[in-house]
């Protein structure tokens, strides 16, 4: 029998079986408490853990995975599930959903409750990974078992990915998968991930935002060269001061405002909120709308560049041979061209650029099935809200997902209802990370019906 679909063993009487909302708290927290740090390099514990885990979760309820590992616990995990069992090909291909495993590394010391944990706390589960993004693979993960359980298996093909590495840019992870086994992804049409289906408040009113693009990513090291020698002497050829001047530049740039297709939706709709037309010169006001999500909002109505980490030197009275900084620099849809000129300028001369990481933009057009579905399984839960699209200021998988093909169509929806008082967006990487319990119990609600809509 296909591992897609549960063999009688596996079926349930349905009023016996805990429903995605009464499970989903209990999943969140046991992946929390798996330490799978990503420092960016070869330290930190891997995703191996938490993939057998979740595989373990899988295999309960008769659904066979595979583990992918490009090196030693570095660990991605690929599922199929639904379709109709004998190879026919669905009308809408197949739907892959994808979230990662991987978290940002947490010091303890700095928390309110230690960041492996997995703490319930206050009507919330405290920990790293709590919203980015365990929240999303526990809401996954319970209403793929539910479904299973009671033979609710979608007649749409679903691909089940939950991946290493993407908080270092997914090149041991997702990457890795659409460049050496592409077989799994085969027939892939339409993909969802992460970030977006959370609501930002905006005049008493909920507001979802759906991610329908992202910004290009370009992390950079610059480095500047010049004459070593001593700290008292003349040295008009200092490489620090090169350096120094390129940086200052970079951080101190006012980008202009580009509206893109998705900001000019999301911007519109707040407009009608606040009275007024939503225009280039007044997309900062209305961005402030919403509160808290401004930080992250604000970042996605013009490219932008920051510079994270110098380096140079050895000792106080010597002038080194080379001085290096890090930029993570973040360009719109379309305006790709206009980023890399203008940081070539602001740069300057004797200052070499190297791109670290180099991925590009996207832009989904937002429409058709899959969005609709999207909105009527939020309006159903919570019919007085509205539901717009937005573009992500950081990146996703969803940078390598796109690459299977130009049919592919992405979208952000790890639905939640978020109180109008918490300021969500600062919790992505930050200290006493935590998601609402009710708002977990509202998401798997959520994507319980929207898989109903669109794979149903």
């Amino acid at each position: 029998m296909s591992p897609s679909h549960p063999d009688p063993a596996h079926l349930s009487d349905p009023s016996t079986v805990p429903l995605p909302e009464d499970e989903v708290v209990e999943l969140c927290s046991d992946l929390i408490r798996i330490d799978t740090s990503n420092y960016g390099d070869q330290d930190g514990p891997g995703e191996r853990l938490a993939a057998e885990h979740v595989a373990a979760l899988l295999d309960e309820v008769g659904i066979e995975s595979r583990l992918y590992e490009p090196e030693p616990g570095r660990t991605s995990l690929v599922a199929h599930w639904g379709g109709t069992g004998d190879g026919a090909t669905h009308p809408d291909g197949a739907l892959l959903l994808h979230g990662h495993l991987d978290v940002v590394p947490a010091a303890a010391e700095d928390w309110q409750v230690h960041p492996f944990s997995g703490e319930v706390r206050d009507g919330y589960v405290w920990g790293r990974g709590a919203v980015d993004m365990k929240d999303f693979d526990a809401m996954l993960l319970s209403v793929v078992r539910h479904r299973q359980r009671t033979g609710r298996v979608p007649a749409r093909p679903i691909v089940l990915c939950l991946t290493a590495d993407e908080e270092a840019g997914g090149h041991r992870g997702a990457q890795v998968l659409v460049e050496q086994h592409r077989d799994e992804l085969e027939g892939v049409t339409e993909a969802v991930g992460e970030v977006g289906g959370f609501s930002a408040t905006v005049r008493g009113r909920r507001v979802y935002l759906i991610e329908a693009a992202e910004k290009g990513m370009a992390w950079m090291r610059l480095t500047a060269r010049g004459r070593a020698g001593h700290g008292s002497m003349l040295n008009p050829d200092n490489a620090v001061s090169r350096l120094a001047g390129a940086v200052a530049r970079i951080g101190a740039h006012e980008w202009p405002v580009r509206l893109t297709p998705a900001m000019e939706v999301l911007l519109a709709s707040v407009g009608e909120l606040a009275g007024t037309p939503a225009t280039p010169e007044n997309a900062a006001s209305l961005v402030e709308e919403f509160g808290g999500a401004a930080r992250m909002l604000g970042a996605v109505i013009s490219n932008t560049a920051n510079p994270t980490m110098l380096q140079a030197g050895y000792k106080v009275n010597v002038i080194p041979t080379e001085a290096t900084a890090h930029v993570d620099g973040r360009f719109l849809p379309g305006f790709e061209d206009e980023f890399f000129a203008t940081l070539a300028e602001l740069v300057g001369e004797g200052v070499e650029i190297e791109h670290l990481s180099h991925q590009q933009p996207w832009e989904t057009p937002y429409e058709g099935r899959l969005v609709d579905a999207m909105t009527r399984s939020l309006l159903a839960e919570d019919p007085d809200a509205l539901v717009a699209p937005y573009l992500m200021s950081g990146g996703t998988d969803a940078k390598h997902f796109r690459r299977l093909g130009p049919q592919v169509r992405s979208y952000g929806f790890a639905p939640l209802r978020l109180p109008a008082d918490l300021d969500f967006t600062a919790l992505f990487h930050g200290v006493d990370e935590r998601v609402p319990v009710d708002a977990l119990r509202f998401g798997a609600r959520v994507l319980d019906r929207f898989l109903d809509d669109a794979a149903g």
